[in-house]
């Protein structure tokens, strides 16, 4: 009889630690999970779902606009942030009943309240002060947004507020330049809000293949987002109506609202894990093994806490794979190589494998294949917006080692791409495949010319 009260004590109920509780408890562990906001965590209540559904709300004046060009006539359409808002909330609300169902029906124990490890194999319940034990504690608390320290950082809002606003503002300036700013940027953008985008860097999206990284800017400035590069807030006045932005290269900039997207850290302050003898990165991230075990054998962490790579499928990934080893008797080791990721800004960005620069890095020869074109639908809407699609290509091997596609449905596109990858697809495979004829994503098997830099101007 075991000696715990339970096999598995999960602190976080986000995405990866729904899964490894509800995976572990099929194994037949007894399990516990404590979560001190909403079940679902980041993704579902405050991240990539309710997001998703403003960027859907974002698009719907594209599709007004281009209906004109399909003989469809129809007066200016009005929209409600309040009901936006309000009908997003209760979809949230019904995600989370699932998520709940789903532990409940599975056997697992839920506590709702802020749990803290005392020991490697002790948890202190906040909401009543108690302690219990657990064979194996597994830690899922995620990521938080990061503010930066600076005069007047209370005036401004983050992507957790951005998503609760009480009113759609006149203005609003994103600080950031990476997947969080430049979604937000284009859910602005799209309902009507006059918005700019402020980054320290030289160019937005670092680390993406630097064609997406000039395709997406060009696109972005053409819808109206002014984009502006290398330079951040320095200080924040708050006027009777507007923000009054100092920046730290002496302009000033005003705007209704101001929202930092400045990158996100691990959810790890006060869990007590230091003090239980567990490791800890220079961000505060967990540090694991490729079976997401820290250096205490008791103790593992899955997900954004780990800093591996941030993203909902990878927590997924990851919770399951720990339920596997642990409690399935079937170590699992996630690869995090080959992983698909969007950008849901306007037009979308999907990308797989690696970029050009970390190609020519790993490879001696590398074929460079790309198209950009019109897409069909706007040939009738007239919309100034082009596509563009890229494969990077191990001249040796065949080998397709990156797939980046700019354009409408990209994250769909890209998601089928990733399979082939991962079986090892060769530029041949892809030349062998049937186009689906007409759409976009047939490029991507027609691609034949090999892309050739221009010669530099004598």
């Amino acid at each position: 009889m075991s000696t715990f009260d339970f096999d598995l004590f999960v602190i976080g109920a986000g995405s990866g630690g729904v899964r490894a509780a509800r995976i572990s408890a099929g194994y037949g562990a007894k399990v516990a999970i404590a979560e001190e906001f909403r079940y679902g965590g980041t993704c579902v209540i405050r991240g990539c779902v309710p997001k998703k559904l403003l960027v859907y709300a974002s698009r719907f004046r594209d599709e007004f606009e281009d209906a004109v060009g399909f003989g469809w006539s129809a007066s200016r359409p009005d929209f409600d942030w309040p009901t936006l808002i309000a009908n997003k909330d209760r979809e949230i609300t019904r995600l989370e009943g699932l998520y709940k169902g789903g532990l409940e029906r599975a056997g697992v124990k839920l506590v709702s309240s802020r749990a803290e490890v005392t020991g490697p194999n002790s948890v202190r319940i906040a909401a009543t002060g108690q302690t219990v034990t657990a064979r194996t504690i597994l830690v899922a608390t995620g990521g938080r947004p990061v503010v930066p320290d600076i005069p007047g950082a209370g005036h401004a809002i983050t992507s957790n507020e951005a998503l609760h606003l009480a009113d759609l503002p006149k203005s609003i300036t994103v600080v950031g330049g990476g997947y969080i700013a430049l979604e937000f940027a284009s859910i602005f953008n799209g309902l009507g809000v006059d918005t700019t985008v402020l980054y320290r860097g030289e160019k937005i999206l670092r680390g993406f293949d630097e064609d997406i990284r000039d395709h997406l800017t060009n696109e972005l400035v053409k819808r109206g987002i002014d984009i502006v590069c290398g330079t951040e807030v320095a200080e924040i006045d708050k006027g009777w109506t507007t923000l009054h932005l100092k920046l730290q290269d002496g302009r000033k900039l005003d705007s209704a609202a101001l929202m930092f997207a400045t990158g996100r850290a691990p959810n790890t302050q006060g869990l007590g894990l230091e003090s239980a003898g567990v490791k800890l990165g220079a961000k505060g991230e967990v540090l694991v093994d490729a079976y997401s075990k820290t250096n205490v054998d008791s103790i593992y962490a899955v997900g954004d806490v780990t800093d591996r790579a941030n993203l909902t499928p990878v927590a997924i990934r990851e919770g399951h794979a720990f339920a596997d080893t642990v409690f399935g008797k079937k170590p699992v080791a996630v690869s995090h190589e080959i992983i698909p990721t969007a950008v849901f800004t306007t037009p979308e960005v999907g990308t797989v494998g690696l970029p050009e620069h970390e190609a020519r890095a790993k490879t001696t020869k590398l074929d460079i294949y790309k198209a950009s074109f019109r897409p069909m639908k706007h040939t009738l809407s007239g919309r100034d917006e082009r596509m563009l699609m890229k494969l990077l290509v191990d001249g040796d091997s065949g080998r397709v080692l990156g797939c980046h596609v700019l354009g409408p449905e990209a994250g769909e596109i890209v998601q089928m791409a990733a399979i082939a990858m991962r079986m090892g697809a060769t530029k041949a495979d892809f030349d062998a495949t049937m186009a689906l004829h007409p759409s976009a994503a047939e490029e991507l098997v027609t691609m034949r010319e090999k892309w050739v830099p221009p010669k530099p101007a004598a």
